[in-house]
């Protein structure tokens, strides 16, 4: 049987988790505020500049800490944002449904983040 090198390293991980974990709502508090800044003074570059890095910080961590649902949410989201970023001209026609599934992400989170399939 092999020895770990590091016999803390599983509980290290956990409280790595744990902290994780801890974060999420203010992770969550970010991707809302952006949006909120999108739908109240447009969807203009600078709004939607950050909430493409608010949704980039959770779709790169999540998964590490056991969040693989939230991250590909959040992936798949910020993809969105940045194909309107990418097409100035879309962003008015596009923004209301976007925002829609931000708001479907920000209560299924809210929910239970931690789930381990997203389900608006």
């Amino acid at each position: 049987m092999a020895t770990l090198i590091d016999p803390d390293f599983r509980a290290r991980l956990r409280a790595l988790n744990e902290k994780y974990a801890a974060g999420v709502p203010a992770l969550m508090l970010a991707i809302a505020q952006a949006q909120q800044r999108c739908d109240s003074e447009g969807p203009r570059l600078e709004p939607l500049t950050q909430l493409h890095r608010a949704l980039h910080a959770v779709a790169g961590s999540a998964a590490t800490f056991g969040f693989a649902a939230l991250g590909q949410e959040c992936r798949r989201l910020e993809q969105l944002v940045r194909g309107l970023l990418n097409e100035p001209g879309q962003v008015l026609a596009d923004w209301p449904a976007l925002s829609g599934q931000v708001d479907a992400l920000l209560r299924w989170a809210g929910r239970d983040a931690a789930a381990t399939h997203f389900s608006a």
